[in-house]
């Protein structure tokens, strides 16, 4: 593979130079940074990554390549790919295409052979920033400028360009070495998933656990829970900031204590403002496959998959509402529940893959709610 002059530019004055894979042209975004060692497939493919750029801080990426398998939606998601060395060969007996091949199929623009480590310093010293990467404005100046004009997260409206447009049932399940994803023919409890921006194996995970899925656009979500009666409500992860997504706190305020309802992510942070909590936006945000949270009910520790940039401020949550989890790191919101009612979110990702799993039991504890009926959750 030839390698093409790009550049990666900094609202801060910054800029790095490195070749170009993937597709050409110039990208921009939100730079954030992942830690994960593995699963770039899953994190090229999260809808929550909407927005921003990956920065990913394990230097060596591509190397198992690409397979039609580990998507977690129907295409990649991030604005942008950056990455210290991108392999342009892999070896994986299920690997289908190269990292490269993947990323130019879907126009996604990557850079590599920079300083990541200076990269993500620079992150969490200054905290997140907006950038770009081209491959056809190669002048520093003009690279920053245009940098500089990159809109704030915050004021896009993200969720509308990763929800499903209409509504579909879901029924494949986790998958297994020897047989593939399964299928399921659950017909009771009946979830209606509510797509922010949903990741394909939070629905796997619910229909392996027992329930049937139909997955729902924000705006139709009130009707169909009207019409349809579903047994519970879920309200999937996704981009950009919680406030922005006013159906989804509205849809909450509508069935809170009506219908058991569960949140992952922003998800979690609709719950809270739907509650009357509020939302801030971290430093350089939570993006990794190692954090380790605290289950106050029960002092367990386990180590979580994280994906936001938004937290709830646990001080302007009122007194029925208790933070359940928190971040070891930090110490911020990880989990709340409502005290009386069977309302509960947690902001990482139990469902992630390839892991950790050590939060799969959140699954099982909501689809039991959802077949027992109208009970606070253990």
């Amino acid at each position: 593979m030839s390698k093409k002059r790009a550049i990666l530019a900094l609202e801060d004055g910054t800029y790095f130079y490195g070749y170009s894979f993937g597709a050409e042209g110039e990208t921009q975004g939100e730079l954030i940074f992942n830690t994960s060692m593995t699963g770039y497939q899953e994190i090229l493919t999260d809808p929550s990554y909407r927005g921003q750029i990956v920065v990913m801080t394990y230097t060596q990426i591509g190397n198992y390549g690409i397979n039609p398998e580990d998507i977690e939606s129907k295409k990649v998601q991030v604005n942008g790919f950056v990455v210290k060395e991108a392999f342009s060969f892999y070896s994986n007996w299920r690997a289908k295409l190269s990292l490269h091949e993947y990323l130019k199929e879907n126009g996604v623009i990557g850079i590599e052979g920079i300083d990541t480590r200076a990269l993500v310093k620079r992150i969490r010293e200054k905290g997140v920033v907006r950038g770009i990467i081209s491959t056809t404005t190669l002048d520093p100046k003009e690279a920053v400028r245009k940098a500089r004009e990159v809109p704030d997260i915050s004021e896009q409206d993200l969720v509308s360009e990763v929800a499903t447009e209409s509504a579909y049932p879901w029924s494949q399940t986790d998958w297994d070495l020897l047989k593939g994803y399964g299928t399921s023919e659950n017909t009771r409890p009946l979830i209606a998933v509510v797509d922010f921006g949903i990741k394909f194996n939070i629905l796997r995970r619910f229909t392996s656990e027992g329930a049937k899925v139909v997955v729902v656009p924000p705006k139709e979500a009130d009707e169909f829970v009207r019409k349809e009666n579903p047994d519970a409500i879920f309200l999937s992860n996704g981009p950009g900031d919680p406030e922005r997504v006013v159906e989804g706190i509205r849809l909450v305020r509508n069935w809170l204590g009506k219908k058991p309802i569960f949140g992952i992510c922003l998800g979690c942070q609709i719950i809270g403002l739907a509650l009357g909590g509020k939302t801030y936006k971290l430093k350089f945000g939570h993006h990794g496959g190692n954090h380790p949270v605290k289950d106050l009910r029960t002092g367990r520790i386990e180590i979580t998959a994280q994906n936001h940039n938004f937290a709830i401020d646990p001080d302007t949550l009122p007194e029925e509402v208790e933070v359940t989890h928190i971040n070891l790191l930090d110490n911020t919101v990880e989990g709340i529940r409502h005290k009386h009612l069977p309302v509960f979110a947690v902001q990482y990702h139990p469902e992630d893959s390839p892991g950790p799993h050590d939060s799969y039991y959140l699954f099982k504890e909501f689809v039991s709610l959802a077949k027992g009926g109208l009970q606070p959750p253990p």
